[in-house]
């Protein structure tokens, strides 16, 4: 999923400078104990879009959902799969077909009874095109995907592989072998929904109904989003609050400062302004930790030079090579980042420091200026290179080294293209109107390599029906990325998945910098700050 500021989850690029006065925060400063509740304040940005699961691929509104339903599986902080609604999961001996039995007694916080119904019309209102969600190609593992990408289907038509037996069963049918589809499920996009949702969709995504451990109180855009604790949650996840805050913030300097003052409980990532001296500050509690969020930017296959051929490959490669991601790790970050070595994160089991194509990711400005030369002598390049962020998201800092770096390198003008917000440039690269490269931050969804190889590389999720904002397409990289998922045996789906990433090692549909190590702090009368494998605070575990 996509980060906010460099997470989710997991966290991304922290920036600024000075700290601003508490009366510069984007949140109230208001106290957290209401009507003898206790309501923990975290810092967010404003989500993109109506909070609907399938249709959310940010962190804004991706913190709340998480919160606000359950889905059939969750994980906890030690990565461990949970059964929530799922009371079993059983595929069949090639792993194309899964069985999957609810439990009973779940409700929506609206009564309405969760059931098999409830995930499979979900499913397939997600992966049908008239409904221009951005997580559909999150279905495109089920029987009857592509069916429903017929611009002339029917708003009703269902996935055909999606079979209610019952109230309590439903048979899925992928359309290829899918070993990794029980982890897949924890996706936000899996979750159920009532049927009210299907009334108006963008209504409801301002009011929803879930059946998480919180439910909805109130939303002052661009302000806050306050949820409450549900009484009806039969889930895992034990809520020990009344309810949470999440504070609509567009400075992280202002969030820290709020944090230092007492006015915010938790901040999920501390500023560049603050990681040198954060873990020695008396003032708050430091969490750091290893983490999983990705960090890297894209340079789009429809700019000029950069087309997916042998002129764009090598420009991205000496691009990538004149980076040097140590340093801008030391110096910027005082090591709360770790240097990119594959297109995962160490938090999964997968990740790996030997890839084959690994000196792509290695700074080695001779050979970048050779290579941006080669390029040159195909076609030669003008103008400048810019590389665009949202402002609210601390990334100024680290687009402005990566800017020199590649000024000082290639002897080209480098600059980055600050947005004010978050929202402001994921509609650019939503509807593909931006014209330069942006920066593209990955919160891990499930603890796989999966998850961060089908939403940002796959072809299936590219043209606005995933997360593949560059609309990147190889198919051998396809072809690979599903040989992988085929896989039943645990030891060859690794190696299948370290053959795809070698691609993309080559391809370089994103520049990987770094993973995000979790740089948090917290209010000093806050406890059980527990942070996830996706470098998210476990809310629903924090106390005052």
């Amino acid at each position: 999923m996509f980060s906010t500021h460099a997470k989710r989850i997991a966290a991304l690029g922290a920036a600024c400078a000075m700290l601003f006065t508490a009366a510069a925060c984007g949140g109230s400063s208001s106290s957290s104990q209401s009507d003898g509740q206790t309501i923990i304040s975290v810092n967010n940005t404003e989500p993109q879009s109506p909070l609907v699961p399938a249709d959310t691929n940010e962190m804004g509104g991706g913190k709340v959902i998480r919160y606000l339903f359950e889905g059939l599986v969750s994980y906890d902080v030690k990565g461990k799969q949970h059964l929530e609604v799922a009371k079993s999961i059983t595929p069949n001996d090639d792993a194309t077909q899964y069985t999957i039995k609810i439990k009973d007694g779940w409700k929506f916080t609206n009564g309405e009874a969760v059931t098999a119904e409830s995930f499979a019309k979900a499913w397939s209102y997600a992966a049908n095109v008239k409904h221009a969600m951005k997580q559909a190609s999150r279905m495109s593992i089920i029987k009857g995907y592509d069916e429903l990408q017929d611009p002339n289907v029917a708003d009703d038509a269902q996935l055909s592989g999606l079979e209610v037996k019952d109230d309590h069963t439903l048979v899925v049918t992928l359309d290829h072998p899918d070993s990794v589809f029980p982890v897949q499920i924890a996706h936000q996009s899996f979750f159920p929904l009532p049927s009210v949702a299907y009334k108006d969709i963008k209504a409801f995504g301002k009011n929803p109904v879930g059946n998480g451990p919180y439910k909805l109180k109130s939303w002052n855009v661009g302000k806050d989003i306050t949820v409450v604790k549900n009484p009806d949650y039969k889930g895992s996840r034990t809520v020990k609050n009344d309810g949470i805050e999440f504070r609509v913030y567009t400075d992280e300097n202002a969030a820290y400062s709020d944090v230092l003052s007492g006015n915010l409980d938790v901040l999920d990532e501390v500023p560049a302004s603050a990681v040198k001296t954060f873990r020695s500050n008396r003032s708050v509690t430091a969490y750091s930790q290893p983490g999983s969020s990705y960090q890297g930017f894209v340079i789009p296959e429809r700019l000029d030079h950069f087309g997916f051929d042998e002129e764009g490959q090598l420009r991205r490669q000496a691009i990538s090579m004149a980076i040097n991601r140590k340093q801008i790790v030391e110096k910027v970050y005082s090591n709360t980042k770790t240097v990119a070595t594959d297109f995962t994160s160490p938090l999964v089991p997968e990740y790996s420091k030997t890839l084959k194509g690994e000196e792509n990711l290695e700074y080695n400005p001779t050979k970048a200026k050779e290579l941006w030369k080669k390029a040159d002598a195909i076609s030669p390049w003008s103008g400048s290179f810019k590389i665009a962020y949202n402002a609210d998201g601390g990334h100024k800092q680290w687009v402005d080294a990566v800017s020199n770096q590649l000024k000082n390198t290639l002897g080209i003008d480098a600059q980055g293209d600050a947005y004010p917000t978050f929202s402001d440039i994921r509609e650019r690269v939503t509807d593909r109107s931006i014209s330069t490269a942006f920066r593209s931050g990955w919160m891990l969804d499930y603890p796989s390599a999966e998850d961060y190889m089908t939403p940002l590389y796959a072809s299936a999720s590219a043209d606005g029906h995933g997360s593949n904002d560059g609309d990147y397409k190889n198919p051998e990289f396809d072809a690979d990325l599903a040989n992988a998922l085929s896989q039943t045996d645990v030891t060859k789906r690794t190696e299948a998945l370290r053959t795809a990433q070698e691609i993309l090692m080559q391809d370089l549909p994103s520049i990987p910098l770094w993973c995000d190590n979790v740089a948090a702090v917290s209010a000093q009368n806050v406890k059980n700050v527990q942070f996830d494998y996706t470098n998210m605070p476990t809310y629903n575990t924090i106390t005052k």
